[in-house]
């Protein structure tokens, strides 16, 4: 048996009919062209993105190409459809974007990506090459430093100067994107290049493999003994555990040590919620924080314990804690522990090997008291609305179809009470998430209906898009909750000042609108949202289910 270990040694050599393609590229091919060989070749097959005058080279180019294109209506929305695509693939999701003001549009949408960890990687278009440097040279849109309004926010940025630079800049980004923790990255091409005619050779696939983040066995050896000999653990998992696909790993980790576990808001789906180990998500109420502050060994796995993790700062471990992150800067930043700079899945796996099992009964008992206090703060609260609105969407959806939520207050309820995966655009807490990511989830996949959920105040910021669902006929039911403003801050506003100040807010017919972008919508009640949420969703092709209600939140425990 012989083993075939070229790719040990870098690509393989070229076939004598290949070497006769490369020594005689076709005609008519340009910058744009290497830019989309270069992405076909690293494996992608779907772009999103909105063309403008510098970057026509490209979006020139994806006609020659069997790359699928979905060009939204602001760039913005089309960040948000790269970053749901990322996230429902765990792929790469190419962004093509023009210069200036089409670039900086995209900055909330990779500000949510990189706080969420999706794979986006953004080309954009730059001023021909004589004008840059930081000269005044009155370029239409011109910047001093296009990549400075980036770098905060992206992972990585890399400006291409020479045509020859399109392939290896784009294969180092897409290579960024992937390495753990998954993120967004920038690649910029100035238009000049992007428009020359081009004799190198079409690119061949590339090798952009992420390198491994794997644990170091000392701090493995040390963390599963620490856990082994616990006699209260519990577990937090994070966003990082589902960006990994390890909620195999750590359900087999949690049973094996009878731990008890809870999932943050952007965690949602690593563990099971009906499990008897599942505290589920109730990271805002004070008995799961205090449960959580008990343990004497707390396992924190693909979480900073930022802000809503953290009960709004106000939970404070009383036992070690062993943080497992990703992200080198998220290690300790806010609880001293013992961090651990790992990709979740290699460090579960480890972990997993190395623990003794730890058979409690106390732990599934405990998961029940909390629960059962939690349930109990709830329920005298006089939320039946609330709640009956959310289980009606739970039970319209079908189990396999992904779920997009925007900054609202049945999504704020959703991040504590929805029973599995969600996404939601918590991670920088913009506006106008839900209905263009949902757009980019059934670009990836057309099988299932898709929901988004949105207040009308987020509604506003995505409306464009109807347009989107309807040229490429995605099947996406936007559930728009009409409650005649910014209906959190209303609450926020009136709380701490008595009255609220611009949060009222002029809306249209969202019906009428939407049946005018040829989308069909339906204005629901909270009898009857179950039926037409269902409705909507089986048939094929966009539609809105609009609920006017007037929603609230329970009460916070951490004030």
């Amino acid at each position: 048996m012989t083993h075939d270990h070229d790719h040990d040694h870098g690509p393989r050599p070229l076939t004598p009919e290949q070497t006769a393609a490369a020594l005689a590229p076709p005609a008519g091919r340009n910058g744009g062209d290497l830019v989309v060989e270069t992405l076909y070749g690293l494996g992608a097959t779907t772009v999103f993105g909105l063309p403008g005058q510098h970057a026509l080279g490209m979006f020139d180019a994806l006609r020659r190409s069997s790359l699928q294109y979905v060009g939204l209506r602001v760039e913005n929305n089309a960040g948000f459809a790269a970053d749901a695509y990322g996230r429902v693939t765990g792929e790469v999701a190419p962004l093509l974007l023009s210069t200036g003001p089409g670039a900086l549009t995209s900055l909330a949408a990779l500000q949510e990506a990189a706080a969420a960890s999706a794979p986006v990687l953004a080309i954009s278009s730059q001023v021909p090459t004589a004008g840059l440097g930081g000269g005044r040279h009155g370029y239409l849109h011109e910047l001093r430093d296009q990549q400075a309004s980036f770098r905060d926010i992206v992972k990585s940025v890399h400006p291409v100067r020479a045509a020859s630079q399109i392939p290896s800049a784009i294969a180092a980004a897409w290579e960024s994107a992937l390495t753990a923790p998954h993120g967004p990255v920038w690649v910029e091409i100035p238009q000049d290049l992007l428009l020359t005619g081009t004799s190198l050779p079409v690119v061949t696939a590339m090798d952009a493999t992420p390198r491994e983040l794997m644990p170091r066995p000392e701090l493995t050896a040390v963390a599963a003994h620490a856990l082994s000999n616990a006699a209260r653990p519990a577990i937090i998992a994070g966003g990082g555990v589902v960006r990994a696909d390890a909620a195999g790993k750590l359900r087999a980790l949690a049973e094996k040590l009878s731990a008890p576990v809870v999932t943050t808001f952007g965690g949602k789906g690593a563990f099971p919620w009906e499990h008897p180990l599942s505290l589920q998500s109730w990271l805002e109420d004070r008995h799961t924080t205090d449960f959580l502050e008990d343990a004497d060994v707390l396992l924190v796995v693909g979480s900073g314990l930022g802000e809503l993790s953290s009960n709004y700062h106000t939970f404070r471990p009383r036992g070690r804690v062993i943080q497992i992150e990703a992200d080198l800067g998220k290690l300790e930043s806010n609880h001293p522990a013992l961090g651990i700079h790992a990709d979740a899945r290699n460090a579960l796996s480890a972990l997993l090997d190395a623990v003794s099992e730890r058979r409690d009964p106390a732990g599934a008992e405990s998961v029940r008291t909390v629960l059962a206090k939690v349930r109990a703060r709830i329920d005298a609260q006089d939320l039946t609305l609330e709640q009956r609105v959310l289980a009606s969407v739970r039970d319209a959806l079908p189990a396999a179809s992904p779920s997009f939520w925007d900054m609202t207050i049945l999504a704020y309820w959703a991040w504590s009470a929805w029973p599995g995966p969600m996404h939601s655009g918590q991670g920088a807490g913009g506006l106008g998430y839900a209905f263009p990511a949902a757009l980019g989830a059934a670009a990836a996949d057309r099988t299932k209906p898709v929901l988004a959920v949105s207040g009308d105040g987020g509604a506003m910021y995505s409306l464009a898009e109807l347009a989107t669902a309807r040229q490429y006929d995605l099947p996406v039911t936007w559930l728009i909750v009409d409650d005649g403003g910014y209906g959190i801050l209303r609450e926020y506003m009136t709380d701490a000042f008595g009255e609220a100040t611009g949060t009222e807010l002029s809306r249209p017919d969202f019906v009428a609108l939407s049946e005018s972008f040829g989308v069909p919508a339906v204005r629901t009640t909270p009898e009857s949202l179950r039926e037409d949420l269902a409705k909507a969703l089986t048939e094929p092709g966009p539609s809105v289910v609009v609920l006017p209600a007037l929603l609230r939140m329970f009460a916070p425990t951490h004030l």
